[in-house]
């Protein structure tokens, strides 16, 4: 199949390449393999006056870019958010889940961490650094899931340790630590990580939540990505949040309110104009005024359990909301209070949308912000999928969210958890042992891109931009990882046309291969 190479040149021939407007080309790539990185294969004969020593026949099968997760929680029995005190096991469990996690596709991630303690923070932040382990997956940086959230959208974060950024942007410091904020720059260059590293910071937080608007445009500059999720917020806020910086949401349709035709909230973001008028991007005093109805809404909403299911899964609701959500409540409480005495408001449904001539309309651009979504066929309906997918399909990005016990290899049955406590795998599903409580989702990635292509009816090509182009430009990576552009890191799976991985390559050198 291969050739005795001695110029680390390497030629895949026979196959076919994804492009990244989701279509697929037959045409052969240049790798080098001594330097890891995609080649311009005209301009390298060119230079150099000669070709590859080893040629690599693909059969037909697709030569894709490796998949990028931007939101995992472990796998493999690792827990990203458990630290036990020693850095060295800690730092085990990250490469055991990197170099198992590449039979999956997957050749870069984003190890996530839950909501914690605060004096945990540093520690974890710190340990997440930018990390490379031999013939593994790139552990890319750190996403901070909480502790900035919504209450009532919590999940399964620990509603004791969720909390408000009453100082913005200064209290994200004090929870995260100023090092861990850094200058990307700076960031990048206080640890050992070496020349030219990819680093990628992400944090999900709740806009309504009191600080956390003002954090997002600091956050942004210092080249963290912030990401909305478990949220309530109303459309003008997330619409703010976006204008503020915001450049992604956290796995859409979960922990966020049902789509109103009225206030479509954070999925509405999906279908919003790129011409915003000044009026439809304007927020209201925040956060103090609103933040007061909104506790007082929220306290006096009935809080109840499905008798018949319950989740675990940090994604899904704990607490039931209306599509007309607190937040919108809270919102028109306080307009009503700054009306003069006896003058009543305007009901919603008798509301218009003020017409404004064209010719007169000052305009603001609006660039609609990425969305991860678990496509498990558990977390989001495949027609929600599809929906979304056809409302915005260029920020569409694709995440396992996975916990400890992603295995491909686990078989379905009873297994040890955690606490004592056993779960029932049935595929995809896990339920705590003799119950129909849903203990969240084990997809891998590449389950997640065959579902895809199933739920929404588009091709493998454009399936596959979701894992990996699409996710690279919302951590503007997309330089080095995700494409197949000439000077990108060679981070390649090789597919067969209906989307199961065949062989995976990091680094231009081979770490795994269907047997």
């Amino acid at each position: 199949m291969a050739a005795t190479t001695s110029n680390d040149l390497i030629c895949f021939t026979n196959c076919f390449l994804p492009q990244e407007d989701g279509g697929l080309i037959e045409k052969d790539l240049w790798i080098d393999e001594r330097r890891g990185v995609i080649l311009d294969a005209q301009r390298t004969f060119f230079l150099r006056k000669e070709r590859p020593n080893t040629i690599i026949d693909l059969g037909g099968n697709i030569l894709s870019p490796g998949f990028i997760d931007t939101q995992i929680n472990g796998g493999f029995g690792f827990d990203f958010s458990v630290y036990e005190g020693d850095d060295q096991t800690y730092r085990d469990g990250l490469k055991l889940v990197a170099e198992r996690i590449v039979e999956t596709g997957v050749t870069s991630l984003v190890p996530t961490i839950i909501t914690q303690e605060k004096a945990f923070y540093p520690k974890l932040l710190s340990l997440l650094r930018p990390w490379s382990p031999p013939r593994a997956a790139h552990l890319l940086g750190w996403h901070a899931e909480g502790p900035f959230l919504q209450m009532s959208k919590r999940g399964a974060h620990s509603p004791a340790l969720i909390i408000p950024a009453a100082e913005g942007f200064k209290t994200f410091e004090s929870i995260y630590s100023p090092e861990n904020l850094a200058e990307a720059e700076d960031w990048l260059m206080s640890g050992d990580t070496l020349h030219n590293t990819v680093g990628v910071r992400i944090i999900t937080a709740a806009p309504e939540v009191e600080g956390v608007m003002e954090a997002i445009n600091e956050a942004s500059k210092r080249g963290i990505c912030f990401s909305i999720g478990h949220s309530m917020a109303t459309t003008d806020i997330v619409t703010a949040a976006v204008r503020n910086g915001a450049r992604c949401i956290t796995h859409l349709f979960n922990a966020m309110p049902q789509l109103h035709h009225r206030d479509p909230s954070i999925i509405g973001l999906l279908g919003a104009s790129p011409y915003l008028s000044p009026s439809s991007s304007a927020f209201l005093p925040f956060p103090s005024a609103i933040i007061s109805a909104l506790n007082a809404s929220v306290s006096s909403l009935p809080i109840t359990k499905d008798p018949l299911i319950d989740h675990i899964s940090e994604a899904f609701d704990e607490i039931k909301t209306p599509p007309q959500t607190p937040m919108l409540l809270a919102e028109r409480a306080y307009r009503k209070s700054l009306l003069p005495t006896g003058k009543s408001m305007a009901s919603p449904d008798s509301a218009a949308i003020t017409a404004i001539p064209l010719g007169n309309l000052t305009t603001i651009l609006f660039d609609r912000p990425f969305y991860g979504i678990i496509v498990d066929g558990i977390h989001s309906h495949p027609n929600s999928v599809r929906l979304a997918y056809s409302a915005h399909p260029d920020g569409c990005i694709l995440i396992t969210d996975a916990m400890k016990i992603l295995d491909p290899h686990l078989k379905d049955g009873i297994h040890d958890w955690r606490d004592g406590r056993r779960f029932y795998k049935e595929g995809d599903k896990l339920y705590v042992e003799g119950t129909t409580t849903l203990a969240g989702s084990v997809v891998t990635l590449d389950k997640c891109v065959r579902n895809f292509v199933r739920y929404t009816g588009c091709s493998i090509g454009q399936a596959i931009v979701c894992a990996t182009y699409n996710p690279a430009r919302c951590l503007n990576i997309e330089n080095k990882k995700g494409t197949l552009r000439a000077g990108a890191d060679a981070d390649l799976v090789v597919l067969d046309h209906q989307g199961n991985v065949l062989s995976t390559w990091v680094k231009g050198k081979m770490v795994w291969a269907r047997k």
